[in-house]
């Protein structure tokens, strides 16, 4: 039995989010909770305002809330019929970061689905602030589902690794069951202009190898021009149906999303994006 958390702002991009959850998981039992988190939408315009209009508008997000869900499950229960499937709802007062840790500690969540963009997000960019505060703060592993991919099993996943840093085996094992599932190709891409590892580098790379024994793995090196560049090239010249990548310290992904901007942490996949966190929870 999965458990899978979506969170939704009721957006287009959300909605294809649940789509997309519910077509790679059709064939699996799980229980998906649909959690809308309103904190941000009640402090936004009245957090200079007394307490009785604030609890005021805290109740009428609250209700609204409450009420999108119902219609959200109703809708979906309805256009699915899948009896190997449960929906649960979520209302919550708080941040979407607190809400989805809370979530996915007291749910035991395997996996978060959401949007690269929200409502309000700027067509221009790929992720969205939510998004990028998701992938840097929730400690759990999360899919990002662009809001113009249409799905398709994932035959052919990339894994950029540069074999520095250890797994675990517990991160992996969503990879794992995700490329067994669907008797996909899990091609893990070496970013280097040197082909010789390091031992450090030959014990994690036999060990991301024992730990996908369900894969098709293959392990292939490119050049360093620019690590995003030759990531989203790969990506196109062959036809990659998801990116994975580790959340890890000190790792290519922590750089990017601590160091760059919101509007633009230099990768734009045109694919769905699953982020495992290789930290405690």
């Amino acid at each position: 039995m999965k458990n899978i958390l979506i969170p939704t702002d009721f957006s287009s991009n959300a909605d294809h989010a649940i789509a997309y959850a519910i077509n790679i998981f059709k064939c699996e039992r799980a229980n998906f909770y649909f959690l809308h988190a309103y904190a941000d939408e009640v402090y936004g315009p009245f957090h200079n305002l007394d307490k009785e209009p604030f609890e005021k508008q805290r109740q009428i997000h609250s209700k609204s809330s409450e009420n999108k869900l119902t219609k959200l499950v109703n809708d979906t229960k309805t256009k699915t019929h899948n009896p190997m499937h449960k929906y649960e709802m979520i209302s919550s007062f708080e941040s979407l970061v607190d809400a989805l840790n809370n979530v996915a500690d007291s749910k035991n969540i395997d996996l978060i689905i959401m949007g690269t963009r929200g409502a309000t997000a700027n067509s221009k960019i790929t992720f969205g602030s939510n998004t990028v505060q998701v992938f840097k703060y929730v400690k759990c592993p999360v899919l990002a589902v662009p809001d113009h991919y249409d799905y398709s099993q994932p035959k052919k996943i990339l894994f950029p690794s540069n074999y520095m840093l250890p797994y675990k085996r517990r991160e992996l094992k969503l990879l794992d069951i995700l490329a067994g599932e669907f008797k996909a190709e899990v091609h893990s891409l070496y970013i280097s202009d040197f082909e010789d590892l390091s031992i450090r580098q030959l014990d994690n790379k036999k060990f991301l190898e024992e730990s996908l024994p369900h894969a098709r793995l293959s392990f292939v090196r490119t050049t360093v021009d620019n690590r995003a560049k030759a990531i989203l090239a790969y990506i196109n010249e062959n036809k990659m149906d998801l990116l994975v990548m580790v959340n890890s310290r000190h790792s290519f992904l922590e750089d990017m999303l601590y160091q760059s901007t919101i509007d633009e942490i230099g990768l734009s996949p045109t694919i769905p994006f699953l982020v495992m966190q290789n930290l405690s929870r």
